[in-house]
């Protein structure tokens, strides 16, 4: 997948992400089952998890290799990616305390998306600004799935965003 692909799918998932939040009733946006996080929250959740992403990118590239080093393997596949983090997740892999979000009040619903709408703006025309030789050269470390290429933290965003709105259409169709 190259980069504008890659945007295309950042873009296109996280708009359908927003737009089922958009539609929710207050019931709807703090509805949750058991400990799963109600709609605000995983709405911030996708905030707090693709804003570091935008920060590292904005970081001048001989500060990526100083700060986290450079690639010595091929990036994996979109497929893969998603493969080794669903094993997580089945593992019982959960997010860390510094992407754990606060309770958001529906009256906050329209700034929340709005901050994850402007992150991805930004996210995109980040990438689109990158060489291709530079989403496989540079790393970022991932909490749970360890270090990662550019381009395989992209394909974490777009497949968590995914991940995230089933998970919202679960608890509101009774399925979590």
């Amino acid at each position: 997948m190259n980069k504008q692909e890659i945007v295309a799918l950042l873009q296109q998932n996280h708009q359908n992400f927003i737009q089922l939040i958009e539609g929710f009733s207050k019931e709807d946006f703090e509805k949750t089952i058991g400990e799963k996080w109600t709609a605000g929250q995983q709405a911030e959740h996708i905030f707090k998890s693709v804003n570091p992403v935008v920060l590292a990118l904005k970081l001048p590239k001989f500060l990526l290799k100083l700060f986290f080093s450079t690639n010595n393997r091929k990036s994996k596949s979109f497929e893969e990616l998603v493969s080794k983090y669903n094993q997580k997740l089945a593992l019982g892999g959960k997010a860390t305390k510094r992407f754990i979000p606060k309770p958001i009040p529906f009256e906050h619903k329209a700034i929340v998306l709005g901050k994850i709408k402007n992150t991805v703006e930004r996210l995109c025309a980040l990438t689109l600004k990158l060489d291709e030789k530079d989403l496989d050269l540079y790393i970022l470390p991932h909490p749970l799935l360890g270090k990662l290429t550019l381009r395989e933290m992209l394909f974490f965003t777009i497949h968590h965003v995914t991940h995230h709105q089933q998970s919202l259409i679960d608890i509101i169709e009774n399925k979590a």
